[in-house]
């Protein structure tokens, strides 16, 4: 399994510019207790830098209490500063933002200080959200073993950072294509790299942000928008940018149809396709994230699980599918149902042909190239599936990346100055005070881990 949420965290967000163009900035975010190494090391706020019920659509479900929709751009209301003149040459950048991951065996613990640092991701109550430092560094260290272990498995890092260079380059010529010039930039959330001047070098007048994250949740989509808020906040130059922001395209047609076109291949590879079980692995999230944060996650996901259903069944492909979860941790409850109890099951009911199909990813990283080939696969061969297929992540298919294409070129007349809430300051203190919580938290994290065994057992 992967790294924690397993790849689902810190104090910040990482960009480079992709390398069709001539600036590439490779700085990296660590937690303030790792070395740092640039110039950038620190700001007021304490980071350092250094380089099932799918019958109906959703708009048929209730959605009662949900703020967040299954979105085109999210248009920011104008600030009192006004977006650049319509005479000047637009000069747009593209924005890519994905979770990042370790690139060697090196990089597993502050990767994974960094994932649970997050306070999206380990949503303490504000009385002891002090903790959430001190905690992040001692259950980076007790997963780091099994983590390693895991990234060896794949050859030792994460290819997600390679991929997603990829597919910024291959978004460039597809809106060159399209007629519109534009610098493409990668941000990750939890590890290389990062920058906002490559921005404000190339002189960009307006920036669409696509996160990498087909569904929006508060632990992906949105810990990465509150981020780069920080960040517009903090600089004179990029508060004043126009930017839109695509929070969620999991309804595309384009990506739709280039899901359908990968598990219909798929489907060709086994004797009897109509047998198949079509199985959708998602991942997971806390329970608490839907049910007391609003997490639009769970309705999106059924919905797009919905939304490529019928499509295949438009070509005449009526399997039976599921839809699961995968990549839990810790002794909370997760979206259920868990993709290998689903798995027991289905070998249990005598499922003897199955199609994995990671519905989350856009890229292959240690979640499908671990967990879902190695774990998984073997999981289901022991309960009694024989035929074993799993449909590759999105990448670079250029039905996907024209969609995308399309998506961001759709979103920029929306764009406007990004207006941003502030802080609830609980970094913004003294240092002797930061400190005092710091060793009071670290000592506090160290007595619960070892009054709570089982709780010490889940984590690693």
């Amino acid at each position: 399994m992967d790294a924690a949420m397993s790849s689902y965290a810190v104090s910040g967000l990482n960009i480079s510019q992709s390398n069709t163009s001539k600036f590439r900035h490779k700085f990296s975010l660590r937690a303030c207790e790792l070395p740092c190494r640039s110039s950038l090391c620190s700001n007021a706020n304490g980071r350092t830098f250094h380089n099932s019920h799918l019958d109906l659509p959703i708009q048929n479900r209730n959605l009662v209490g949900k703020t967040f929709c299954a979105a085109e751009a999210w248009i920011h209301p104008l600030s009192s500063t006004e977006s650049h003149s319509h005479v000047e040459e637009e000069k747009v950048g593209v924005l890519l933002l994905n979770l990042g991951g370790p690139e060697t065996l090196h990089d597993v613990q502050p990767f994974l200080y960094n994932l649970f640092a997050d306070p999206d991701i380990i949503r303490l109550p504000r009385l002891f959200r002090f903790l959430q430092r001190p905690l992040a560094k001692l259950i980076s260290t007790l997963r780091a073993p099994k983590s390693k272990e895991g990234y060896a498995s794949i050859g030792g890092g994460s290819p997600l950072r390679k991929i997603t260079d990829e597919q910024a380059d291959a978004l460039k010529l597809a809106l060159e294509a399209k007629k519109v010039a534009a610098n493409v930039y990668v941000a990750m959330r939890y590890w290389h790299p990062f920058t906002e001047e490559a921005i404000k070098q190339d002189k960009i007048n307006k920036l669409v942000v696509l996160p990498l994250y087909p569904q929006y949740s508060i632990s992906t989509t949105g810990s990465s928008v509150r981020v780069l808020q920080d960040l517009f906040r903090e600089d004179k130059i990029l508060s004043r940018l126009p930017v839109a922001i695509i929070q969620s395209w999991y309804q595309r047609g384009g990506y739709v149809k280039s899901m359908a076109d990968l598990i219909e291949k798929e489907l060709q590879n086994f004797a009897s396709t109509e047998e198949v079980m079509i199985f959708f692995s998602a991942h997971g999230v806390p329970v608490t994230y839907v049910r007391d944060a609003g997490d639009p996650y769970k309705d999106q996901m059924e919905d797009c699980i919905y939304l490529i259903m019928q499509e295949l069944k438009a070509r005449g492909i009526n399997n039976d599918h599921k839809l699961a979860y995968q990549s839990r941790v810790g002794p909370v409850q997760w979206l259920k149902p868990y993709t290998d109890e689903v798995l027991v099951d289905l070998g249990k009911q005598g499922v003897k042909s199955l199609l994995a199909v990671p519905v989350s990813f856009v890229s292959e990283h240690i979640e499908t190239l671990e967990e879902i080939d190695m774990e998984y696969k073997e999981l289901a061969l022991e309960s009694g599936i024989e035929n074993w297929g799993r449909v590759p992540a999105l990448g670079c298919t250029s039905t996907f990346i024209t969609d995308l294409a399309d998506a961001v070129i759709e979103a920029m007349p929306s764009a406007s100055a990004m207006t941003t809430s502030t802080t609830d300051g609980s970094f913004n203190q003294d240092p002797v005070g930061y400190a005092i919580k710091m060793l009071l938290g670290s000592f506090l994290a160290f007595v619960v881990l070892l009054a709570f065994p089982a709780f010490k057992n889940q984590i690693v």
